[in-house]
């Protein structure tokens, strides 16, 4: 996420790093200008930015430390808004948001994803289908709902989106839902016919929150459409989807400052768990390198139950972590969303992200393998790993349909992994572990 800046600040920095003249800050700020007007930076946005930044560091004294310091709190600057932060519940009731958006930005799937995020959070959330003019788009919600286990409410004889959402709101409000997302029509481009559509639905169930939802691949013309909606029918937060395609991130930089809305999530994959909260702060340390671990702590807490992991922990200090096991740990992590977007939250390890492909853990080749693999043990060989021996080994390659070489390189794998745990188990392995990582990039991009 975001690695076409964070290259463009890398390529800046690179210029003044060896060299503390007003000849190197030029050269610094000139390829920053570059890279980040390619990186679909609105100009406005970035002369400001630009100049900024010059004074700041001329002031401070010109050197890589002031520049970055300087560049990191103007960008911060830039994406704090007033307003709300993440997902804001009304004080009282059912907290209903209207999800509005163009036709094809991704705003029935992000709707799907904001509600998986606040079910792994516990609260009880309906979704309502009130998107009648997009043909199978109540087919659509129906069918990702099912998926996710998420409450759906529609009514395919009614062909008034703002009877639905009436309706939906007395369910929900019957039903002691925490929160109501209301799925809305988009069109092409923006119409006085959708105005009137998403007036009339507003009307009716005087939403807590609107959010808008922008197609970050489409650049600047996601801002132009979030401030038009702003303008006309009054927008509280932005979403921002498909941040994993090929989004140069420029675009995050112009919603905040040009719109004046506060982004509030970001979606950064095809998985209904990657939806991110957006806190400026974090995001600008990501930018720079530094990861977000607090980030990622509240991801994981969210969805990895505390006494099952105490248990866990257990098990792998005492030797006794097992198949049965190991086929659990990657439920969970497949709640966390993409492998791609949990590296780039870990510090030092974000090129490596850029550089990975989204691994998918249900789908790979390699994870179908390992549950065959599994599937083909008894009860009592997937509560003890050791009783494999070499007939055994052979009967499970035959039940897998795989070989006796893949079998054993697996088997192999699972004993390194259970060592290494056990080695990190402990509070002096999860220091090494701390330490470990903490110098894998201290300073973020300068080192």
């Amino acid at each position: 996420m975001f690695e076409i800046l964070t290259d463009s600040f890398k390529s800046a920095i690179n210029k003044i790093r060896f060299a503390d003249d007003e000849k190197s800050l030029k050269k610094a700020l000139d390829t920053l200008k570059k890279s980040l007007l390619k990186a679909d930076v609105h100009y406005k946005v970035l002369k400001d930015l630009l100049s900024v930044v010059e004074i700041e560091t001329k002031r401070d004294g010109i050197g890589q430390v002031n520049f970055l310091k300087s560049l990191k709190k103007n960008i911060t600057d830039i994406l704090v808004v007033s307003g709300k932060q993440g997902f804001v519940f009304a004080p009282k009731g059912v907290t209903k948001v209207l999800m509005a958006g163009l036709q094809g930005s991704g705003k029935t799937t992000t709707t799907v994803k904001l509600a998986n995020y606040l079910k792994l959070r516990q609260k009880k959330v309906l979704v309502a289908a009130c998107d009648l003019q997009r043909l199978a788009a109540v087919e659509q919600l129906k069918q990702l709902c099912v998926q996710s286990d998420i409450d759906l409410y529609f009514d395919e004889q009614e062909k008034n989106p703002a009877t639905i959402a009436k309706q939906a709101l007395k369910k929900a409000t019957d039903g002691l839902y925490d929160v109501l997302l209301i799925d809305t029509a988009g069109r092409l481009a923006i119409d006085t016919e959708l105005m009137e559509e998403l007036f009339s639905v507003r009307k009716v169930i005087e939403p807590d929150e609107v959010f808008y939802v922008a197609d970050s691949m489409s650049g600047q013309d996601a801002v132009r459409s979030a401030a038009s909606f702003h303008e006309k029918i009054g927008i509280s937060g932005v979403i921002l989807s498909k941040f994993d395609g090929d989004s140069k991130g420029g675009v995050a930089l112009g919603l905040a400052k040009q719109v004046g809305v506060p982004l509030r999530f970001i979606g950064v994959g095809e998985k209904v768990a990657d939806l991110e909260i957006f806190i400026p702060e974090r995001i600008v340390n990501r930018l720079m390198g530094e990861g977000d671990l607090e980030g990622l702590a509240e991801k994981t807490s969210a969805i990895i139950d505390e006494k099952q992991a105490k248990a866990i922990n257990k098990k792998i200090k005492k030797g006794e972590f097992n198949f049965n096991d190991f086929l659990e740990q990657m439920e969970q992590m497949k709640k966390l969303g993409s492998m791609k977007s949990i590296l780039g939250m870990i510090p030092g390890l974000s090129s490596v992200a850029n550089q990975l492909k989204d691994v998918d853990l249900e789908n790979s080749v390699e994870m179908k393998r390992i549950k065959a693999m599994i599937g083909s043990m008894t009860k009592k060989e997937r509560l003890e790993p050791a009783l494999l021996n070499n007939t055994r080994k052979r009967r499970i390659a035959t039940g897998a349909g795989l070989s006796d070489v893949q079998v054993n390189r697996f088997l192999k794998q699972f004993k390194n992994a259970s060592k290494m745990a056990k080695q990190f188990s402990g509070k002096k392995g999860m220091q090494d572990l701390q330490n470990m990582l903490s110098q894998t990039n201290r300073g973020g991009i300068p080192r």
